[in-house]
C-alpha cells in the first residue's frame, strides 16, 4: 500500500464516519432544516481532521458534540397593553460547557423555534472556542415578536421571560446576551428581574448590560466591528483594503450600523442596507446618523430614509440587494438571506471578500458558488465573534469589578479578531485547504472543543 492509498483510506473512512453520525443527528433531530444545515457545514470541514486523527473517531466526539447537554422549553404568559393573556414560547439550549460556562444570546422573533435555537447554539460553541476565551456554547430566544410592542409590554413579558429562565442561568453556570430582537432595553428589564429574584446583585449574569451598572464599553460595537477586522485581515492578505471600496451591509440593527461605521471609517463607501420589509440604495453613500437615528430612537421602518435623502432609492423586498454591484459584501441580517442565485449575483457583479455578521446568512449552495470562484470568504463563526469575544471580556469585568475604557476593549477586539482568522487560516494551511476559512475555522474550533471533551472523560 501507497502513501497516497492510505491517505485515500484514512479520508474515506473519515468521510464514512462523518456520514454515518450526520445521518443519524437528522434522524435524532426530524424537521430541523437549519440544525441539520449547520451541522452539516461543520461536519464536512472536518473529515480531514478526523483522517489525520482517529483519536477523535475512537472517542466518538462527533455525535457527543452534536448532542446538546439541555434543551430547556417552557411557557412565558404576559399580560399586553389591552389586558389580554398572550403565551409565547421559550427556549434555552446549554450545548457544551467543555472550556467554560454557557454563553450566548437571546433571540425575540417569530421564526425561533427547536431547530433555530439549536443551530444557533451549535454555531456558537465553536465560535467561542474560536475566540480563544473560556467561555462554552449556548442559545436562547422566543417566538415573542418586539416589533410594534410599547415599552410596558416589553418589560412584561421579558420579565415573565426571565421569571422561568432565571433558575438555569448564573454567572459560573450560563451567561446569556442579547441576538435579534433583544437589545440593551430587553437586557436591562431582564437583568432587572433576575436581580429582584435572586436578591444578589450578579453582574456577570448577562452581558451587553448598560456600562452604567456593569456593562463593557464597546460591546453594542463588538460584532460589527469584529466583522469589519476580520475582513480587514482577509483582504490585507491579498493586498486589498476597504479603503475606496464599495460595500453593501444587510440589516440595519446592532450589528449592520456598526459594521457600517467600521467600514465607513476605514475608507469604504457603504451604499446599501435594509429591514425585514425592504432595503435603502443610497449611491452617495448610507448616512449612518439617519439610520441610527430611525433604528435606535425612533424603531421606525428603513423606507423612511428616503424622505430624508431624496437621491437615495427604497425597493421593497431583501433579496435583490445582493444584485448591487459591490467590492464587498456584509451579510448582517439573518440566516440564509444569500441561496445560490444571490451568490451567482454577487460573483457576476464583481465582489471581491464576504464578511458573514449575522449567523449563517449564506446557504451551503452558496458558499460552494464563493469558494469555487475564488471570493474571500469570511464564514460566520469567525467573522461575527466579535460580540461574544466582548461579552466574555464584560464577563471578566464583572468578576473584577472594574471597568475598562472603550479603548482598551476595542484594542482587545481588534486583537481577538487578528488571532481568529491567523488560526484558521493556520488551520486551513495545515489540512491542505489554503484560503478554505470554512475548513479552517470549524476546524481551529472544534480541536479546543474536542480535546477538553476527552480530557474530560465520558460526560
Amino acid at each position: 500500500m501507497t502513501i497516497d492509498d492510505k491517505i485515500s483510506t484514512e479520508l474515506q473512512a473519515a468521510k464514512a464516519y462523518v456520514n454515518e453520525v450526520y445521518e443519524a443527528v437528522k434522524k435524532r433531530n426530524p424537521n430541523e432544516s437549519e440544525f441539520h444545515q449547520a451541522v452539516k457545514e461543520c461536519f464536512d470541514s472536518l473529515v480531514p481532521i478526523f483522517a489525520k486523527y482517529p483519536k477523535y473517531i475512537e472517542h466518538n466526539i462527533l455525535e457527543r458534540i452534536a448532542e446538546p447537554e439541555r434543551m430547556i422549553t417552557f411557557r412565558v404568559p404576559w399580560v399586553d397593553d389591552q389586558g389580554k393573556v398572550r403565551v409565547n414560547r421559550g427556549f434555552r439550549v446549554q450545548f457544551n460547557s467543555a472550556i467554560g460556562p454557557y454563553k450566548g444570546g437571546i433571540r425575540f422573533h417569530p421564526s425561533v423555534n427547536a431547530s433555530i435555537i439549536k443551530f444557533l447554539g451549535f454555531e456558537q460553541l465553536f465560535k467561542n472556542s474560536l475566540t480563544g476565551l473560556p467561555i462554552g456554547g449556548g442559545k436562547g430566544g422566543s417566538d415573542f415578536d418586539p416589533k410594534d410592542k410599547s415599552d410596558g409590554e416589553i418589560m412584561r413579558f421579558t420579565q415573565s421571560f426571565m421569571t422561568e429562565l432565571y433558575r438555569h442561568i448564573g454567572p459560573d453556570v450560563d451567561v446569556p446576551a442579547g441576538d435579534i430582537g433583544v437589545g440593551a432595553r430587553e437586557i436591562g428589564y431582564m437583568f432587572g428581574q433576575y436581580k429582584r429574584i435572586r436578591g444578589a446583585y450578579e453582574a456577570g449574569v448577562l452581558t451587553g448590560k448598560a456600562p452604567i451598572y456593569g456593562g463593557s464599553p464597546a460591546r453594542p460595537e463588538a460584532t460589527g466591528y469584529g466583522t469589519v477586522y476580520f475582513v480587514q485581515e482577509m483582504l490585507a492578505d491579498k493586498g486589498l483594503s476597504f479603503k475606496g471600496s464599495t460595500v453593501v451591509v444587510s440589516g440595519s440593527g446592532n450589528v449592520s450600523i456598526y459594521a457600517i461605521e467600521k467600514a465607513t471609517q476605514l475608507g469604504a463607501k457603504v451604499v446599501a442596507c435594509s429591514d425585514s420589509n425592504g432595503y435603502v440604495y443610497d449611491r452617495n453613500g448610507i448616512n449612518l446618523e439617519t439610520v441610527k437615528r430611525l433604528k435606535e430612537v425612533e424603531r421606525v421602518r428603513i423606507s423612511e430614509y428616503v424622505k430624508e435623502h431624496p437621491g437615495a432609492e427604497y425597493y421593497e423586498g431583501c433579496s435583490s440587494i445582493w444584485t448591487i454591484p459591490c467590492d464587498i459584501a456584509l451579510p448582517c441580517a439573518t440566516q440564509n438571506e444569500i441561496d445560490d442565485q444571490a451568490a451567482k449575483a454577487l460573483v457576476e457583479n464583481g465582489v471581491k471578500a464576504i464578511g458573514e455578521g449575522a449567523n449563517m446568512p449564506s446557504t451551503l449552495e452558496a458558499i460552494d458558488i464563493f469558494l469555487e470562484n475564488k471570493v474571500l470568504f469570511g464564514p460566520a463563526k469567525a467573522a461575527n465573534a466579535g460580540g461574544v469575544a466582548v461579552s466574555s471580556l464584560e464577563m471578566s469585568q464583572n468578576s473584577m469589578r472594574l471597568s475598562w475604557t472603550f479603548e482598551e476593549v476595542d484594542e482587545k477586539l481588534h486583537s481577538i479578531m487578528k488571532n481568529i482568522y491567523r488560526n484558521s487560516v493556520k488551520a486551513a494551511d495545515e489540512f491542505g485547504y489554503p484560503d478554505n476559512l470554512v475548513v479552517g475555522a470549524n476546524i481551529a474550533g472544534f480541536t479546543k472543543v474536542a480535546d477538553a471533551m476527552i480530557a474530560q472523560g465520558v460526560i
